[in-house]
């Protein structure tokens, strides 16, 4: 599945937003200067105000380190570009106005939890896939789902309709049941019977778990060394 693309929600816009609002309540420099020098000494309010700043910085350093967690959680899965730009506005937050940190911090949480909840979505989704899947080899293993796989894939791969089909299915069902899982003391193995088993490797890797890799190999062994199933078949009966 290809990785869903990620947009983050307007963040510039809300930066742009954020920092104006700030702005407008933010005694400027030069009414700052208007008022007059005071001799009072630091009182209990100016640690206050020291205060809040590190508060300020040490939320910035959860939300970067939230961020890089989500960056990481999300590669190859959805689209981390804005994250990691808002991360790069983090960088140096000490040397930034404090609103601007704020400011900063609070579009970054939102981008982690947007870009965390989309990765959640995507595993949720793999793993949907993953169980559909499962469950539809689980059936394709199957007599039943081996003999309708066989059935398909004789007609459209060889052109063998019904009657070649139920030749098939005798001599399958003589050899294995049908049993993707048969194997007998010779060594012969799978519905097939293919000796050994791991020519079967040539149709793929999981020809030991999956009959339709060992039907595809059993049609094209029949093929080349008999020409058609009822070849095979009473070839198996003399």
């Amino acid at each position: 599945m290809r990785p869903r693309t990620h947009t983050p929600t307007k963040a510039v816009a809300a930066t742009t937003l954020a920092l104006l609002c700030v702005l407008a309540t933010t005694p400027s420099a030069a009414s700052a200067a208007t008022l007059p020098p005071s001799d009072t000494p630091a009182t209990a309010g100016s640690v206050v105000s020291e205060s809040v700043a590190a508060t300020t910085l040490a939320a910035a350093s959860d939300a970067v380190t939230a961020g890089r967690a989500a960056v990481q959680a999300a590669t190859g899965k959805v689209d981390t570009t804005q994250l990691g730009i808002q991360i790069a506005q983090l960088d140096d937050a000490a040397s930034q106005p404090e609103f601007m940190v704020a400011a900063f911090t609070g579009l970054l949480t939102q981008t982690t939890a947007e870009v965390s909840a989309a990765v959640a979505a995507y595993d949720a989704a793999q793993a949907q896939a993953a169980q559909k899947a499962a469950e539809a080899l689980a059936q394709a293993n199957t007599p039943a789902g081996a003999r309708a796989t066989a059935s398909a894939l004789a007609q459209s791969t060889y052109g063998w309709g019904s009657a070649q089909f139920s030749c098939l299915s005798s001599l399958w069902q003589k050899e294995s049941g049908w049993n993707y899982r048969a194997y007998n003391s010779s060594g012969a193995t799978g519905i097939p019977q293919a000796l050994p088993g791991s020519k079967m490797a040539a149709f793929g890797t999981d020809w030991a778990t999956n009959a339709t890799t060992q039907i595809k190999w059993g049609l094209d062994y029949i093929s080349r060394a008999y020409g058609t199933p009822c070849a095979a078949w009473s070839h198996s009966q003399s």
